[in-house]
């Protein structure tokens, strides 16, 4: 009897029983079966070394089935690190366990598609998301309180320069005032931030919005510089200001100015035919005083006349005809028509071009005019300087645009006066008209480049064209 017993006992680990219900009881009365082994070896035989080799299966017996027990929750536990890790490339298939165990592996297969499917389009979402927010055209910026900065965009780089960004206080040295208020600005928030470098200058409009992640609060700040648009507006304003003064001083002067002309012609003719009639001498002296007013009335309407006319160049400027031509050639030209005049004032003036044949997109005449103009100012500005010297020169700069700038070295432009100098009627010198330079910068708006402007006062000024 007992031989039957342990060959049952040591053939059942090798069985392979399809299924779970059918093992469990099958293991059972296994371990049944053992423990009246053992319990007839004990108490009807003599043999110890049978028995203690029948308690030592029953041991293992045991320890198998609860291993065997605890299937289910060796696989619920490697799903669940499966979920915590999100580590969705294992497979729970469990095969010839039984209908129950089938059902397990079935939802289990489930839930592991269905989230790999919903991190699929998470990592989609946020990569479109990231990519969006590379490619749009303003700044945008998140950062903490402390300043450490969690996202920043291309278009926030390009505009600060920079290659990447930690902690706001790196932008110090681009500007103090736009990291304080980067630092302070409120939720809902508009602000702006002007931000002046020797060839540029900056309108900054900031919006910033706070949110929670977690137990982070992120502040999200959109920056974009607006300057081009506010040179835009400000000039359609004046140039729409100009155009009605323009219309209604042209409308009420003309009528007086060809009046007073018939006035004289009038008098002229009345003096010629009746001389005789003006004997008393002063009737004389007061019909020439009168002819001397009108004449004065006509001299000063003409004046303003064509005053008012030269303001009207602001508003019509022809429509630029590109051509591609050598800046090199441009800087020759420049040099000949102005040479006479710079020599008599003993001036100074150098050129360079980088690279040599570098060349321009742009209406020749007029950018000459432009240059024409400001090397003008450049001369009058030199007019009290020892060793006057005017530099110009073209290359382009790290973003691949072409830079034209106009460099002296004379009594330069006051600070508090620097932010005038391109508003029309706005001049500094007795006989200006103030259109010059507001016509530059609108030559150089319609090319859609900028006009600027620096300047250290009895150091150097220079003027920076930009395409």
């Amino acid at each position: 009897m007992d031989l039957p017993a342990l060959h049952f006992i040591a053939e059942w680990r090798n069985m392979d029983y399809k299924n779970f219900r059918i093992s469990l009881i099958i293991r059972v009365l296994g371990i049944v079966a053992n423990a009246f082994v053992i319990m007839w070896l004990i108490f009807t035989s003599g043999y110890y070394f049978t028995t203690l080799l029948a308690v030592g299966i029953a041991i293992y017996q045991v320890i198998i089935l609860i291993q065997f027990v605890e299937t289910t929750n060796t696989l619920l536990t490697n799903f669940l690190e499966s979920l915590r890790y999100s580590d969705f490339s294992r497979t729970f298939e469990i095969k010839g366990l039984g209908y129950s165990f089938d059902r397990l592996s079935e939802s289990f297969s489930v839930v592991i598609n269905d989230f790999r499917k919903v991190r699929e389009e998470r990592e989609q979402n946020y990569f479109y998301l990231e990519t969006v927010v590379e490619h749009i055209g303003f700044g945008l910026i998140s950062y903490r309180v402390d300043g450490t900065v969690e996202l920043i965009n291309n278009s926030t780089k390009k505009l600060f320069k920079i290659t990447s960004l930690k902690n706001l206080s790196e932008l110090e040295s681009f500007s103090p005032e736009l990291v304080t208020k980067l630092m302070t600005i409120s939720n809902g928030e508009s602000i702006m931030v002007k931000v002046q470098k020797q060839d540029t200058i900056l309108q900054l409009a900031i919006f910033a919005t706070e949110f929670k992640v977690a137990d982070r609060l992120i502040r999200m700040a959109t920056i974009k510089d607006i300057q081009n648009e506010l040179e835009e507006n400000e000039m359609e304003s004046w140039q729409k200001l100009i155009r009605v003064l323009t219309h209604e001083i042209m409308n009420s002067i003309t009528p007086i100015a060809s009046i007073t002309q018939t006035l004289t012609y009038m008098i002229k003719d009345a003096r010629a035919t009746y001389t005789n009639a003006f004997q008393d001498e002063g009737e004389t002296e007061t019909l020439d005083e009168i002819t001397l007013a009108i004449e004065t009335i006509h001299k000063r309407s003409t004046g303003l006349l064509h005053f008012v006319e030269s303001y009207r160049d602001l508003t019509r400027i022809p429509t630029p005809r590109f051509t591609i031509f050598p800046i090199k050639a441009l800087f020759d030209n420049l040099k000949g028509l102005m040479k006479e005049e710079m020599q008599n004032h003993h001036i100074l003036c150098q050129t360079s071009v980088t690279p040599d044949n570098l060349e321009l997109s742009a209406d020749e005449q007029l950018i000459e005019q432009v240059l024409i103009n400001l090397l003008k100012n450049s001369i009058q500005a030199l007019e009290n300087t020892v060793n006057p010297v005017i530099e110009v020169k073209a290359f382009t700069d790290l973003n691949g645009k072409i830079v034209v700038q106009m460099i002296d070295n004379g009594q330069g432009i006051l600070p508090e006066v620097l932010d005038k100098i391109f508003v029309p009627f706005f001049t500094t010198k007795p006989k200006g008209s103030g259109i010059g330079l507001s016509l530059s910068r609108q030559i150089l708006r319609l090319h859609g480049g900028t006009l600027t402007a620096h300047s250290e006062p009895d150091v150097e000024t220079v003027f920076t064209l930009k395409f």
